[in-house]
Parts: C-alpha cells; structure tokens; sequence
C-alpha cells in the first residue's frame, strides 16, 4: 500500500466499533431506523472536509454508494459521548456520479455547536471531524512550509546551496550562451524548471495574502527562510524571495526573461542540491530570453506571439510589491514602482502570449490568454499611481475577457488559461463607481453561473473540469467565488463555494486531501511524485498536489507507471482517477504555484473563520 499513516487504521476501527455502539444504544427507534436502513445496501461512504467546519459556516457531507437505493435521513453523533445530536433529511438524490451509482448531500449547516462529531447514513459512517473557530488556524502558514522547501539558490530545507551557476543565455539580444546571474527563485513542481509566469503569480498570491490578512501570518522564520525571527511576517519573506528572482529576469527596461531550465531536466529524481544534469556548460542552466515569438531548442517548440503575458504578471506583481513596501522601505518600493512601468511597456509593445519552451516533449505551459494579466497589471499600477490612464487601459482589457475562458468547458490545453481566475476584475472594481463596479462584478458572477450549470447536477458541486492541475482550477475558482461574494455581498453561491474548499481537504470520491500534511493525522497524500519523499522520505508538508483527471488523459499520457498497489482502486472511475503514488505525475505531483494560491485561500478561511463562533456550552 501507499504507507498511509497508521493512526489512519485506528481512526477506522475507533469509528466501527463507535457506530457499533450506536446501534445498541437507538434500538429504541425502530420508525426512524427503520428510515436510516433504507439506504443502499451496497458499500457506502460519507466524505468530509477533513479540516472540519466552522460553527457558523456551510456544513456539508457528501454520501455516496455503490448500490441504487434511496437514501432519506442522516445522524450527526457527538464523538464523545455517543449520542444523537441532529438529525437531518438527505433531500435530494443526486445519482451516479464517478464511483458511486448514488449520491446524496449531506447538509447539518444549523448544527453550530463546536465539537468533535461523526455523520452515521444507512452502513456508512464518516471519519470524526472537528467543528469549530479554529479548525483553518495556522492552515496558511502550513503551507508556506512548501515555498520554502522549493526554494532555488539557497534551499533551507537542506540548508544547502542549489542551482548557483544559473544561467546562459538563450535567444536574447546578447550572445547565446552569455553567463548572467538568474539564481534563485521557487522550482516550478518535483522537478527543477523555474518559470516566470508561475513565480510572478505566486507571488502576487502571497504579496495579496499578505495585504489582505496580514493577521493570520507568523513570523518564525528568518529572510533565507531559516529558523527564527525577522520582525517581517513569513508570507512577506517568501514573496520577497520571489520578487528578488522576478528583479533579475527583468535587470534593464529592456530585457525580460522568460523560463529557466527546460524538460531536459527530467532524468532522474534527485534532490535540488545533487542536481547534476548537464545542459552543455556544466552546471549552468539555459536562461530563455522572452522574444514574443515561437521557441523550443529541440524537438518540440511552443507557439508563442508576444511578451504581454508575462509581462502583466510581472507588473502586478512589482506594483503590488511597490505598495505594500512604500511605508518601511522607500527605495526598494521605489525600484519595484519602476519595474512595474517597465515592464508594462514591454507589454504594451508585444501583445499576445509568452509560453514556455518545450525541448524533448511535447508538453509545455500552454498559455493562450494575456489581456488579464494587462488587466492586473494596469490596475495595480492605478492603485499605485493614480493615474487614471492605467484604469481606463485596465478596464479596456478587462472588457476583452470578462470570464477566464476555462469555466464552464469541459477540458482545456495544459495551462491554456492562466492565471485560472483574473485578479484584476477584484483590483478595478475596489477603485471603481458604482456602475463600473457591478459591471466587473458581474463578469465574476457570469464565470461562477458557468461553472455552477455543471456543478449542480452531482453532489459534489463539481463543475471544474478533470484536466492536468485540476486542484490549481478549484483552488482559483473558490477564490473568484470569495472575492465574488466579498465584492458583491451575494451569498447565493457560498454552498458551491465551500464546496469547492471541501473538496481539496477530502469531501471528493478518494476521501483524501489533496495537501500533503494537512490536516495531521488525516487521509492525506503520502506518495507524491517527488525526490524528496521518494528518496528520503523527507516530508513536502502543505504542498497541493496536481488532483484528479480525466480517466482518458491518464490513459494518454507519456511515462505513468503506479509502483504500489492502488489504495483508492474502487474509487477509481472511467469518467476521473487519483493515485497517491510517486508514479503518477499528472495526479500527484506538488506545484508551487498551486500552493500560493492555496495559501491565499486559506488566508481567507482562517480570517473568516471566528466570524459568529459560538463558544462551546
């Protein structure tokens, strides 16, 4: 098996032998049994948001079974003491969905007493759950433990050096093969590539967590990410890493760097700091100078046709930094003002898409969109300037994507539409009248309706499509949703919402959280593709692995090989798969840039949490 932790197995038999104890005690309810027993005969399941709920939040279980019967009531049981403590109708039936020939959701929302419970349906029991204030605290900065781990230059985690000689230039206006210093950054996922584009959203995602609930964060650890204390909030050291690599891709007003490293990385799993592939100039690795135009120094090339893509995102991420550090740092915010402009211009100069280069596979980030991140751009830009110039230009490109062309489709290209949710339409409506103000929340809600469509015909509200990093889709579609309703005031999709966060921290098919770690002691992935855990079994705790695809992609793709027996086999579908196994990159790989937006998601969660918390009687 996948070495899930032991004290999973007892949770289990604690839970058998607790809903054994039920049935002795409720043998004086025979109508209401009589109820429960109407469920499914077949094998059934209740999956939960691992992390628990909040007394005054959504609190929703999905029940899902192999057999067709209907199911009519559900129990909400006090962990402690046994008893009954609500009782709830399973409402609508849902039908086949992946595994399950029937589905119901479970909904105890005006259950608000803090706790540990257990939801008891037909034969199924739930794993004990928490409900609670506190049940997200500490969450985000958890996952900061990941950026950290994925640090290029110097690695803390190793508390090593990694990746010092990059780089030799590529396809710039310099010679091929010029040596400039680009070390440092964030690796992109298990491998070692390093890309603009993911580390400049990233870091917007931290720098915004940050700006948005600085309250949640800690300060445990030092600038290079070493155990102790700054005086600067963790979220804020990490960006800054991010934002010290972004300064070096984009060192003149002229020039702007793209990629670092290429696929020809993927030899072999070893550890950033035992890296010894040779891209021909020993331990240097290609820099790719970003041109606007088609690149790939081997087989394969990408299809780009501007630098506008990644420049936006360099530009919202530069502006945003230029604000948050004008009150302690003058000059640095002063020079992260002046590379914002810059780099906007050399948006303005090459619209269109800057991918990432491909050499021996066919796979690259496949970026087709670029006026959200002019949007972004120009919108940080106004909030830092006040130029009213930039608003206009923001809402002009707003106006030409006004949903992220992902949501409500079906399947998309790997990457095709990135960042998965627009900042910019939150950032602009912040600084906008009334009526510009509902028209860009609108374009939010019109995303959110496209996704629901699909979403509430199956009881988990999924309407993210199964494609590769689908749990990068979910986490950004929970976010537009949180900004949606923090905008907005419009409670109408908080359900779909939650649902959202739910399924990443277990309430899916596999009953898994999808982030390593998290929560300790629950179902969560063990056997990531990663050197790091494969090797040594070095724990990547808080990252955010890839999530499930479509069963025809994993059927497709190039290399998967599942080493250990599948523990989730029976949850396995034609219609989507997950493997917690380190031979499944397309399901259960970490990426960093899933993990920032992650980290921006639980900031959310925990800031909200306490909001009407009821202490415990």
């Amino acid at each position: 098996m996948n070495r899930k932790k032991t004290v999973i197995t007892f949770m289990l038999a604690a839970l058998i032998l607790t809903a054994n104890a039920i049935a002795l005690t409720n043998k004086a309810r025979p109508a209401y049994d009589a109820q429960i027993a109407s469920a499914a005969k077949g094998p059934a399941w209740i999956r939960i948001n691992q992390l628990g709920y909040t007394p005054q939040g959504i609190k929703v279980a999905v029940w899902g079974s192999k057999g067709t019967e209907k199911l009519k009531r559900f129990e909400l049981v006090d962990a402690t003491t046994n008893k009954v403590v609500y009782k709830g109708k399973a409402g609508e039936a849902y039908g086949a969905y992946g595994p399950f020939k029937q589905s119901y959701r479970l909904n105890f929302t005006a259950f608000n007493e803090p706790g540990n419970y257990f939801l008891k349906a037909g034969v199924a029991t739930s794993p004990v759950f928490k409900i609670g204030a506190d049940v997200y605290k500490g969450t985000a900065d958890f996952a900061l433990r990941y950026m950290r781990q994925q640090r290029s230059g110097f690695n803390p985690y190793l508390k090593d050096s990694c990746h010092t000689a990059d780089g030799y230039t590529m396809y710039g206006p310099m010679p091929d093969s010029t040596i400039i210093d680009v070390s440092g950054g964030w690796h992109d996922a298990s491998d070692y590539l390093q890309y603009a584009t993911t580390s400049a959203n990233a870091t917007y995602h931290l720098l915004a967590a940050y700006r948005d609930f600085p309250g949640v964060f800690t300060d445990k650890h030092q600038a290079n990410g070493l155990d102790g204390t700054n005086g600067v909030a963790d979220v804020l050291d990490e960006a800054k890493w991010g934002l010290e690599w972004l300064l070096k891709l984009h060192p003149r007003e002229d020039w702007l760097f793209n990629q670092l490293a290429d696929d020809r990385d993927h030899q072999k799993m070893r550890l950033p700091n035992h890296d010894s592939v040779d891209y021909g100039l020993g331990r240097a690795r290609p820099v790719y100078f970003a041109t606007g135009e088609p690149q790939g120094l081997g087989k394969y090339k990408n299809r780009a046709t501007g630098v506008a893509s990644t420049a936006g995102k360099f530009a919202s991420a530069f502006a945003l930094a230029s604000q948050l550090y004008n009150s302690n740092d003058k000059e640095l915010a002063s020079l992260f003002g002046q590379k914002a402009q810059s780099a906007y211009k050399l948006g303005l100069a090459k619209p269109g898409v800057s991918q990432t280069a491909p050499n021996r596979a066919p796979y690259f980030y496949e970026e087709d969109n670029w006026v959200d991140d002019m949007q972004l751009g120009a919108a940080a830009l106004y909030q830092l300037t006040g130029n009213q110039d930039y608003f206009k230009q923001a809402y002009t490109y707003g106006l030409q994507e006004k949903v992220t062309p992902w949501m409500g489709a079906d399947t998309a290209r790997h990457y095709q539409w990135y960042p998965f949710h627009n900042f910019g339409h939150f950032e602009l409506a912040k600084k906008a009248d009334a009526t510009t103000k509902a028209e860009l929340i609108g374009f939010y809600r019109e995303g959110i309706e496209r996704v629901f469509a699909k979403a509430k015909n199956n009881a988990f509200y999924r309407g993210v499509p199964f494609i590769w990093c689908s749990n990068n889709l979910t986490t950004s579609f929970a976010i537009q949703s949180y900004l949606y309703r923090n905008l907005s005031g419009d409670q109408t999709y908080a359900e779909l919402e939650q649902a959202n966060f739910d399924w990443l921290f277990g309430c899916n098919p596999w009953g898994t959280s999808m982030v390593f770690g998290l929560p300790e002691n629950g179902d969560t992935p063990v056997d990531p593709h990663s050197a790091f855990t494969q090797l040594y079994k070095y724990p990547i705790d808080g990252g955010l692995v890839d999530g499930p695809v479509y069963g025809n992609i994993y059927k497709n793709l190039i290399g998967i090989t599942l080493y250990e027996p599948d523990e989730y086999a029976e949850f396995q579908s034609d219609l989507v798969v997950y493997h917690d196994d380190y031979g499944d990159y397309s399901t259960n790989e970490p990426t960093m840039d899933g993990t920032a937006s992650l980290i921006y998601l639980l900031a959310a969660k925990e800031n909200s949490s306490g909001e009407g918390a009821q202490p415990k009687k």
